[in-house]
């Protein structure tokens, strides 16, 4: 009977199962229409007011755009070795000079005084040179009498040595007499053999202090034309031919030595000098081909020079003409020259334009077949010059691009024309 009075529970849809779906019907509805505003987000915008271009099939040419300066091939500094006085300008800045040209003279009053005073030493050790060598040679004269006084003494001594060597032998003279006369030789031949010495010691000794006062006079002379080539310093000449480019001196100032005095610039030929940017410091190297425009024509350049040091960002080069200079070209002219890179090579290509700024390049708005509306696509460009970007992925050739800047599109993904 127990069995029998079990409460059998109603099956079908609960009070909680209906609260549960209501609550996930709310969140769709809320959700939904966000998410077809983000997928269908879109703007109208004027057509006149965007810059559209095709993407086209070409020559990639890497190259890059600098600006040049023209300068002389080269630069002489004209710095002062000799310090003085400016007392006049025989030439001004700007006018063409010959090697050899004097520029301007100076003077130097101390340099004179030391002139005249090295003259003075020379001249007194000339004449002390001459003095000692009359001394000496004097000396030497005396010296030689003597050794002539003593050979005659000697043979007369000799002489009588022998007689009294043989009466001593014959017993006419006594020993003593003898032995005095032996002694006499002797000495006279012992004084004879010290002058002889003595002859020799003064006649090295004499030959050593002349050369070695001759060599003295030799240097001394030396220093004095050294000195006296130093009055040339105080006209500043010249070195090479070209244009006195600058003169910074004025009459009456005085310069000290190793001054800046001017520039001479070499006008044989000319050159141009480049900032480049540090980006493609790895890149450029001496023997890159360049080219620019003057005067309606196109000239060849070559990097001969590539400066190690970079500074604010940027480093210098040097670029020499390969072939005809301009008549027309002056020193300081600015020219936007053309820097070949690397060979040029095929490649989808699109326009340059402000977009990238916007994007890096990693995505655009690609206009659609009807040509009234652009959409955003992911793209990917590789290398660029100043007039177009490689295409290397998301873009096919004959396509238009919105290449002008994004800054007021925000971020929809449709663009529609109007």
């Amino acid at each position: 009977m127990e069995g029998m009075d079990r409460k059998i529970e109603k099956k079908g849809i609960r009070k909680k199962h209906i609260w549960i779906s209501a609550a996930v019907l709310l969140v769709l509805i809320l959700l939904i229409p966000a998410l077809l505003s983000r997928r269908l987000s879109k703007l109208n915008i004027d057509r006149e007011k965007i810059t559209i271009q095709e993407v086209v099939s070409g020559k990639y040419q890497d190259y890059i755009s600098v600006n040049g300066t023209v300068e002389p091939i080269a630069t002489v500094f004209l710095d002062a070795v000799e310090s003085g006085r400016v007392e006049e300008i025989l030439i001004e800045e700007g006018a063409v000079v010959e090697r050899g040209d004097i520029i301007l003279r100076l003077s130097n009053y101390n340099l004179l005084l030391e002139i005249s005073s090295n003259e003075a030493n020379v001249s007194r050790a000339i004449n002390d040179l001459k003095t000692a060598r009359i001394s000496l040679e004097n000396q030497n004269i005396q010296t030689r009498a003597r050794m002539l006084e003593l050979q005659f003494a000697l043979k007369k001594l000799e002489r009588q040595l022998l007689r009294n060597q043989e009466l001593y032998s014959a017993t006419h003279i006594s020993k003593e007499e003898y032995e005095i006369s032996r002694e006499q030789y002797d000495e006279t031949r012992l004084q004879l053999e010290l002058q002889q010495q003595k002859f020799l010691s003064d006649s090295v000794y004499i030959n050593t202090r002349i050369r070695a006062d001759e060599l003295s006079i030799e240097r001394m002379q030396s220093n004095l034309e050294l000195t006296r080539r130093r009055l040339q310093n105080l006209e500043i000449r010249a070195p090479v031919d070209g244009e006195l480019a600058s003169l910074n001196p004025e009459v009456g100032q005085v310069i000290n030595y190793g001054t800046r005095i001017g520039t001479v610039n070499v006008l044989d030929s000319y050159k141009m000098r480049v900032l480049i940017d540090e980006h493609y410091s790895t890149r450029i190297f001496r023997g890159l081909q360049a080219e620019f425009s003057f005067a309606g024509s196109t000239h060849d350049l070559v990097i001969t020079k590539v400066y190690p040091e970079i500074r604010n960002g940027t480093f210098v080069v040097d670029m020499e003409f390969a072939g005809d200079i301009p008549e027309q070209i002056r020193i300081g002219l600015t020219a936007r020259i053309r820097l070949e890179l690397d060979e040029s090579e095929d490649a989808l290509l699109l326009p340059r334009g402000g977009f990238y700024q916007s994007t890096g390049g990693q995505w655009a708005y690609v206009v659609d077949a009807s040509g009234d509306q652009a959409n955003k696509r992911n793209i990917r460009l590789g290398r660029q010059n100043p007039n177009y970007y490689e295409v290397l992925d998301g873009l096919a050739e004959g396509e238009q691009v919105i290449v002008s800047g994004y800054e007021n599109f925000g971020n929809v993904d449709k663009l529609i024309f109007r």
